[in-house]
């Protein structure tokens, strides 16, 4: 099974959750909930994998930003991607399942990489922006 995943794979999981990211954006509480409990999976997970997850404050951060309008530069179609990305590390059904050992997190962290991937340019700008108006990082 692990074999079979990719980063087509990882982008299909990402346009499939968009729709409930875009249900879950008009609701700011429940996005803070979302990003805690993204907080606490990263502060719980192995230190084997806490470089390949390093990414992962940034798009909080972008989230929070665009949450709050304090920074609106990106496209909701952007935010609502990191969102589904969210939604698939807390409760996606994973396609490896979490409690396989080392390949249980490699299919979380391979979406991750993707949405990365996918808004680069965006999270660029976010971060150049962040550190000209010097606001703290995640």
């Amino acid at each position: 099974m692990a074999e079979d995943f990719n980063l087509d794979k990882a982008k299909e999981i990402i346009e499939g959750g968009i729709a409930q990211a875009q249900e879950l954006i008009n609701d700011p509480a429940k996005v803070d909930e979302l990003i805690a409990q993204i907080q606490q999976q990263l502060q719980n997970l192995p230190d084997t994998f806490k470089t390949a997850a390093a990414n992962v404050p940034l798009m909080i951060d972008m989230v929070k930003a665009y949450m709050t309008q304090e920074y609106t530069e990106v496209s909701p179609k952007v935010v609502a991607s990191l969102v589904a990305t969210f939604l698939y590390l807390l409760k996606g059904k994973d396609l490896i399942p979490d409690n396989v050992p080392v390949l249980g997190i490699a299919d979380d962290l391979a979406v991750a990489t993707f949405a990365m991937t996918l808004c680069e340019p965006e999270l660029k700008a976010f971060d150049a922006w962040r550190s000209a108006n010097q606001l703290p990082q995640a």
